[in-house]
């Protein structure tokens, strides 16, 4: 809680104002600025979606639980700065390797992406049931060359492999991520890893997700790789040797595998997955006009039940 005493907030008479702001409110709305050699109280989010008394929150599609559930769904026109459609916007859920996005958003904001970034131990996977290139200690690829198998293929090895280089370590880079969070008025989240493998205080908001993922769509690099079906590329192990490598997108609707409605066109996204998170998808979507727009699906039973949603939000658009 913040209290201050001004002569003029915002061109407001002289009052005393407490006012929320800080990264453990639920619902932080201010951040203050000197302007003019005074203080001024600016909503956090003025170009940004909020959901408000006009959303769709309820639907007859919405499934609390069974095969057919899902935990959380929004929609954000982006022009028109409106949410169009909400179900649990501040409900605290795990997010999984839509955690990937935070990841490559610190990464364009911290370094170039013809930097050479090398491999250590932490960057070794050895477990079967997750998601690697089979990174090797003293392997090296350009930061570019992570980014696209970060977030096409959703490397979890690879997520590590950009962490130890611009953050020093593990840890390092996830309180660069946190940080970045917190600026962006993702209150409701908190991050352990770069790749969002599965920790019990590693978790975010539907709201929160938005946050993130609008901000990541003002790097163009960012939209190009997301919008990518596959890759291929050739890195160098820890002798020099090139390695081959070549991936498919793990979203559904760029294989081919799903169709959105015949009014949207998906240019790319973010997908997670894990036993706890569920399926999830965070999706940028453009209508018949140009316009952009967000959507977010969190905990889906199953990926049939992703992009059926998905598809149900999309029909919103015209």
């Amino acid at each position: 809680m913040v209290s201050l005493v001004s002569s003029g907030i915002c061109g407001c008479g002289s009052e005393d104002y407490d006012l929320h702001f800080d990264k453990d409110s639920s619902k932080s709305a201010f951040r203050f600025e000197s302007q003019d050699a005074r203080e001024c109280a600016v909503p956090f989010a003025e170009d940004l979606c909020i959901p408000g008394e006009d959303t769709v929150t309820t639907s007859e599609n919405d499934i609390e639980a069974g095969p057919d559930s899902y935990a959380a769904a929004m929609l954000f026109d982006l022009k028109g700065k409106k949410t169009l459609y909400s179900k649990n916007p501040y409900k605290s859920l795990y997010p999984a390797s839509m955690t990937k996005v935070l990841t490559a958003l610190v990464a364009l904001e911290n370094s170039d992406i013809d930097r050479v970034l090398t491999a250590d131990e932490s960057c070794v996977m050895t477990e079967n049931d997750v998601q690697k290139i089979g990174l090797r200690a003293g392997d090296t690829m350009t930061l570019d060359q992570a980014l696209h198998i970060l977030l096409i293929y959703s490397a979890n090895d690879v997520a590590n492999l950009i962490a130890v280089n611009i953050g020093g370590s593990i840890e390092g880079f996830a309180q660069m991520m946190n940080d970045k969070a917190v600026s962006l008025g993702a209150t409701n989240s908190h991050f352990i890893n770069p790749s969002g493998l599965q920790d019990d205080d590693h978790y975010t908001t539907p709201y929160d997700m938005y946050l993130i993922f609008n901000e990541a769509i003002n790097y163009g690099k960012f939209i190009e790789i997301i919008g990518m079906s596959e890759y291929s590329t050739i890195y160098h192990d820890h002798s020099g040797n090139e390695v081959n490598f070549e991936c498919e997108t793990t979203n559904r609707y760029l294989k081919g595998q799903y169709n959105p409605p015949q009014a949207a066109t998906v240019i790319g996204g973010k997908t997670g997955s894990t036993l706890a998170a569920g399926t999830c998808l965070v999706l940028l979507s453009k209508d018949s006009s140009g316009n952009s727009f967000i959507s977010v699906v969190m905990k889906a039973n199953g990926v049939d039940v992703l992009y059926s949603k998905t598809n149900k939000l999309l029909e919103l658009l015209q």
